[in-house]
């Protein structure tokens, strides 16, 4: 698929479990994205890395759009907005990034919702949903997510989302500005924990 052809508006690839429905950006989604985002910084800055000052602006954002079309295309990442299926709401966002193939076939889940539509089920619906896609359409058989030990409302999703708590995994990432522990979850494919 080209980089164009992914950020038309017609693009197949899309998902939808319980209250949301993703799909990947768009450049029409610039304004309601930075919005978003805008109105949830302090709400979302603790857990995520440093923002760059330009992070919100047009030029920014269709330099993500690139990158992300550019993962896409070579199969290294699927980035999604995820939207209420009520009234199509943007409420957040989340990507399975670093999938690799080989002997590993795995790949890691990061998201986050806006500070409005934060405890209302959203997010632990869009990482179900890209679950079933990681095993069902891209045959992976192991997905992982991390989250900072105090961040329970992060924890709380994944474990509704069937993950597993496996480890403590010290100065991880570096998040707002400093290196931090993470609690590290993991879930196997259904297909790989029938054979259990």
């Amino acid at each position: 698929m080209a980089l164009l052809d992914w950020m038309s508006s017609d693009h197949e690839l899309r998902l939808a479990l319980g209250g949301v429905r993703l799909r990947p950006h768009r450049l029409a989604d610039f304004s309601e994205w930075a919005e978003l985002r805008d109105k949830s910084r302090a709400f979302l800055q603790p857990w995520e890395p440093t923002w760059p000052a330009d992070d919100l602006t047009r030029a920014a954002y269709r330099r993500r759009l690139a990158a992300y079309g550019q993962d896409m295309e070579r199969g290294l990442a699927y980035p999604f907005l995820v939207f209420r299926k009520s009234d199509d709401a943007m409420v957040g966002g989340i990507t399975l990034s670093n999938i690799r193939r080989g002997v590993a076939q795995m790949g890691s889940i990061g998201y986050w919702v806006g500070r409005e539509h934060s405890r209302q089920g959203y997010t632990t619906d869009a990482v179900r949903a890209v679950s079933a896609f990681a095993f069902d359409r891209l045959g992976l058989h192991r997905i992982e997510a991390a989250c900072i030990p105090t961040n329970t409302a992060s924890r709380g999703v994944l474990l509704k989302a069937g993950f597993e708590q496996e480890g403590l995994a010290r100065s991880y990432l570096r998040i707002d500005g400093a290196w931090r522990d993470h609690v590290l979850f993991g879930l196997l494919s259904p297909a790989l924990r029938r054979e259990f």
